[in-house]
Parts: structure tokens; C-alpha cells; sequence
């Protein structure tokens, strides 16, 4: 028992001054105390010959100590060996190749590939190593012969890679479209490596390159792969009409089971706002669905597209649009989109918040699920506060909160108990809701929160009296009811009775934005260039410069200017909610590349 204890206590013992002697090796190699690990790693090699590693590190130290002598030396040994790793006669070859001895250098790396042929599982990490050493051209020879021998193996996703790095773009795609059309890798994944080359310009070469890539595969082997990535790449063009054509072709030739990606589709080309493509896109779903539900949405769509620029026919229009639709569907828990849709219309768009009110209590009265119930009860509290009914729209918004704590819709319901009560002019109850929710998993609820926050304390701490306060709450609430022209008013009252005070950087940033939406572009222009100008230290410095981005880049077509304004935020405000949206509008002005 003693004898064995003891056996025990040596091999433990040994396997400890092991396991010390590979930390040391490799801390004094990283450490760049090349003399201290050469120590180590000959102790190591000595004890364990066979670990490849342990030689690698000591043929690595003899290189950074530049005895290239003793490295030969050691590797020829290596290779002698009949079971030699393929690795060692790269290393063999590399080390020639830190001499200038080209010639050697070449025929060990030949030795290396073809090592592949007696056991092609070597394909991958001989390919990997000479990557390693950036030797491409023998790393695509070492992928493909290793493929070639035994076709199961797929080195595309490393061919496509070593492609890009020497500018073979058309080859690239064609390993990456390999990769997707064999089913090996996500397609996001894939896609994702191709949009790193390709940019919004149709006309860019490799966005010509890859259409030709996919062209030549749809004529070899008509797949609807060949379709849906067409699109992809339409899609990223902003050509959505040609996309559009690619999804129509991809329905019927599978067999017009779901119209999901020409809803996506629509979806997209809307948030774009290419309104004409986004509506021939939502007539074709109306026309070719089976399904009530996506028809419905498809038919709220179109709607959503005559309110962009609303005239009064427009809005006689669309309310007998409304009322033909109620008639349609009715009124049921499966088309909940459909009230909380017209009940938004007739309080917004035409002042008649008491029928609206009357739509959504009915509405409650459905069997519906949580979520559905929550839905119902947020359109109605935000009627109720367009209709100045503050303590019933606080009741449904509270209700939403503690039913759906831990929920994005239960922290949008927070955020409208803050809100409301901010237009109340309850500011202490604000702060208290506000205070939670700048921890909030939804950025944007998040940064709403904190803004919020700080003007109500800001403004509360300037002045006792709130008076400035309460006018920027009761001009706030204008704009929330689409009384804008007011708005604009009552803030123009702000910022001539309160110069210099807190609120005017606020004042000047609502003032301007509700500009925009009256096409005064020029003055939401002063207004956000005097907050850059005058408050360039303050917390809405990032939001004035990039309003005035957006402006110069979306409406007044001055993209240096815009360009100027992104830069600041990229330099001056790097932990600014807008950094990576300012980055990437950056980057595609100057014309890069977008991931």
C-alpha cells in the first residue's frame, strides 16, 4: 500500500514539473524571452519526442534566435522519420525559406502536398499551415488535392477565404455558393463573408461578378437557390422591383405554398420607402392569398402607403377602405390588426378619438391571449392620451407593465406610464418609472428613457417653478396629437421666453424635428446647427448632428456635408446610441463596402 502511495505520489509529482515546464515554455515564448523558452522546449522535446507541439515551439525559438542551423538540423531528423506529420516538412520548407533558399523551400512544401495523397484527412492542416505562413498557392493546392482524393472532404469555406485574399473574387463567390448549395454552413454565415465584398451600387465590379456567378449556375442547374440568392443580392442593390421578380418566380415554382417572402419582401422595400414597388409588391399578395390573415396586412400595408402623403380624399378614401374591411373581417380576436389599425386612423388622422375608444373596449371583450390583450390595451391608452384621458390611459398602460413584466411591450408600457405622466405634469412619478427603465433591454427604450430623464430633472433643478418645464409637456403633447403647426408655436414661445435656459437645446431639437415634417427644411437646418454649434458638449449634441446627417444625406442631396456630420459623431461621440448607424452611413458615402 505504502509502494503504491508513493508510485501515486511520482506521477503526480512528474505530472505537475510537466505541466510548469509547457506554461513556462510558452510564457517566456510570448513574453519574447526566446533564450529562457528554448530551455524549456528542449526539455520538453527530450521527455516527449512525439509531441508535435513541443517541437514547433522549439523550432520556433531557434528561428527567433535566428539559429537557423539548429533548426535544420532538428527538422531533417523529423522528417527522416516514415511517420512523419506533413507539418514538419513545411516547417522544413519555411525555415529554408528565412534563409532565401527559394529552391529548397519549394521542394519540402511539394513533400508536404504530397504527403496528402498517402492519407488525405492531412488536406486540412497542411493547407491550414501553409496559410499559416501566408504560402496561399500551396494552400489551395493542399485543399483541392485533398478533395479531389476524397471528394466527402470540403474545403470550400477555406478556398473562398484564400480567394479573397488574392483578389479571385469570381472564384471565391463560387466556393462560398458550393458551401450553400451543399447544404455545409448557414447561409447567413456565407452571406454574410459575401457582403463584405459587394456594396448598393448594381454597377460595382464584383456586385457584376457575383449576378455573373449566379447567372452561370441558374443555366448549368436551374434551382430556385439561383432565385432566392438573386434577390439577396437585388434586395442589397435597393432594386426591389427586380427582386420582386425573383420572388414571383420563386412562388410559383414552389407550387404557391406561402407568400412569406414577398411579405418580407414588401416589408422591406416600405421601410425603404420605395412606396411604388412596396405597393405593387402588397397588391400581388392581396391578389394570390389564401390566407385572411396575410391578405389583411398586405391590404393595412397599402393603407399605411396612401397615409405618407394624405390629402383630404385621400383620407375620405381611405376611411370607406376602413369601413369595407371592418365589413370583410368584422370584428374578431384574429384581426386585432385591423381595429387597433382604423381606431388609430380615426383619432389621428381625423380627430374622432370617442368611436375609436368605443372599437377597442369592444375589442377587450374577445377571447384573447395576454399579448393580445396588451396590443388592444396600448392602442386604447394612447387614444386615451391623444383624448387628455390621462388617469384611464395610465390604468390599461400600468396593467400591461405588471402583466408582462419581463416583456419589451411590458417596458414600452412603462416608458408610456413615464410619458404620460410627463404631459400630466406629474414629473416626480416620471423620474420614478424613467429610473428603471434606463436598464431597459431594448436600446431604444433605453435612450428614450435617459432623455427623458434628463430633461425633466435638468429642467426641474433650474427651476423650482417647472414653468419651462410645463410648456415644453404641453408642446410635447401637441406634436403627440399631430398638432404640429401648434407645436412648432409653443416651442417658438420657449425659446424666445427662456434664452439660455436648460430646456433650449430641447426646444431647438423638437422644434426642428417637427420642421422636417413640415418640409421647412432650411429651419430644422438652423435649429440642428445651433445645437452643434452652441451645446456641442451636451447630451443632445449627437442627436442635432445626426438629424443634420439625415437631412443633408435623405433630403437636401449634400452627401460631403452629411459625410461631416457622421464623422463628428464617430470621433466626438463613440458611445452615442446613433455611433454605429453614423459609422455605416459614413462608410457607404465614401463608398465602401458595407457589412
Amino acid at each position: 500500500m505504502r509502494y503504491f502511495l508513493f508510485l501515486i505520489a511520482c506521477v503526480t509529482i512528474s505530472i505537475s514539473s510537466y505541466g510548469q515546464e509547457d506554461f513556462l515554455a510558452k510564457q517566456y515564448f510570448n513574453d519574447g524571452d526566446y533564450d529562457k523558452a528554448l530551455v524549456f522546449y528542449e526539455k520538453l522535446v527530450k521527455k516527449n519526442p512525439r509531441r508535435t507541439d513541443y517541437s514547433e515551439g522549439l523550432v520556433a525559438c531557434y528561428q527567433q534566435l535566428e539559429r537557423y542551423a539548429d533548426a535544420e538540423q532538428f527538422l531533417l531528423k523529423k522528417v527522416e522519420d516514415a511517420y512523419a506529420f506533413p507539418t514538419f516538412f513545411i516547417e522544413l520548407g519555411y525555415n529554408y525559406t528565412l534563409q532565401n533558399h527559394a529552391d529548397k523551400a519549394a521542394e519540402y512544401y511539394q513533400r508536404a502536398i504530397q504527403k496528402i495523397e498517402e492519407n488525405p484527412n492531412f488536406g486540412y492542416s497542411v493547407g491550414y499551415r501553409f496559410q499559416k505562413y501566408a504560402l496561399l498557392d500551396e494552400a489551395i493546392q493542399a485543399y483541392q488535392k485533398a478533395m479531389v482524393l476524397k471528394p466527402e472532404l470540403n474545403y470550400d469555406f477555406q478556398l473562398a477565404r484564400i480567394y479573397g485574399e488574392q483578389g479571385q473574387v469570381e472564384k471565391m463567390y463560387q466556393s462560398y455558393l458550393n458551401l450553400i448549395k451543399e447544404g455545409r454552413t448557414s447561409r447567413s454565415n456565407i452571406l454574410r463573408n459575401i457582403d463584405d465584398f459587394i456594396s448598393e451600387d448594381p454597377t460595382n465590379e464584383n456586385n457584376v461578378l457575383l449576378r455573373k456567378v449566379l447567372l452561370k449556375n441558374a443555366q448549368k442547374n436551374p434551382d430556385i437557390l439561383w432565385n432566392e440568392l438573386l434577390s439577396w443580392l437585388f434586395i442589397q442593390q435597393k432594386q426591389y422591383s427586380s427582386a420582386f421578380s425573383q420572388e414571383k418566380a420563386i412562388y410559383k415554382r414552389t407550387d404557391e405554398v406561402s407568400l412569406d417572402r414577398l411579405e418580407n419582401l414588401g416589408q422591406i422595400a416600405l421601410e425603404d420607402k420605395d412606396f411604388s414597388n412596396a405597393s405593387k409588391i402588397f397588391e400581388y399578395i392581396v391578389d394570390h392569398s389564401g390566407n385572411p390573415v396575410s391578405k389583411l396586412n398586405a391590404q393595412l400595408h397599402l393603407i399605411d402607403i396612401n397615409l405618407e402623403t394624405p390629402d383630404k380624399s385621400t383620407l375620405n378614401a381611405v376611411e370607406k377602405k376602413f369601413e369595407a374591411l371592418v365589413l370583410e373581417y368584422g370584428n374578431q380576436s384574429q384581426t386585432l390588426q385591423l381595429q387597433i389599425a382604423y381606431a388609430n386612423f380615426l383619432t389621428f388622422k381625423r380627430e374622432r378619438p370617442a368611436p375609436a375608444i368605443g372599437m377597442l373596449k369592444e375589442s377587450l371583450e374577445l377571447p384573447l391571449s395576454n399579448r393580445g390583450t396588451a396590443y388592444v390595451k396600448m392602442a386604447l391608452g394612447d387614444i386615451l392620451v391623444y383624448n387628455q384621458q390621462f388617469n384611464q390611459a395610465l390604468i390599461y398602460f400600468t396593467q400591461v407593465q405588471k402583466r408582462l413584466k419581463n416583456d419589451v411591450l411590458g417596458q414600452d408600457a412603462r416608458f408610456k406610464v413615464a410619458q404620460t405622466s410627463f404631459y400630466k405634469g406629474d414629473f416626480d412619478w416620471a423620474l420614478t418609472q424613467l429610473k428603471v427603465l434606463r436598464g431597459s433591454t431594448s436600446q431604444l427604450i433605453a435612450n428614450d428613457a435617459m432623455q427623458l430623464s434628463l430633461l425633466i430633472s435638468d429642467n426641474s433643478l433650474e427651476d423650482s417653478t417647472q414653468t419651462a418645464l410645463k410648456k415644453f409637456a404641453r408642446a410635447d403633447l401637441l406634436a403627440y396629437q399631430n398638432k404640429n403647426i401648434q407645436a412648432i408655436e409653443a416651442l417658438e414661445d420657449i425659446l424666445q421666453n427662456h434664452k439660455g435656459e436648460k430646456i433650449e437645446d430641447e426646444a431647438l431639437l423638437k422644434q426642428g424635428q417637427l420642421l422636417e415634417g413640415q418640409k421647412r427644411y432650411k429651419d430644422a437646418e438652423f435649429n440642428y446647427q445651433k445645437i452643434a454649434e452652441f451645446y456641442a458638449h451636451d447630451i443632445l449634441a449627437d442627436d442635432a448632428l445626426f438629424a443634420l446627417g439625415e437631412l443633408y444625406r435623405t433630403v437636401l442631396d449634400e452627401p460631403e456635408k452629411a459625410m461631416a456630420q457622421y464623422e463628428k459623431i464617430i470621433y466626438n461621440h463613440q458611445d452615442s446610441y446613433y455611433f454605429p448607424k453614423a459609422r455605416k452611413q459614413f462608410r457607404r458615402l465614401r463608398g465602401d463596402a458595407i457589412n
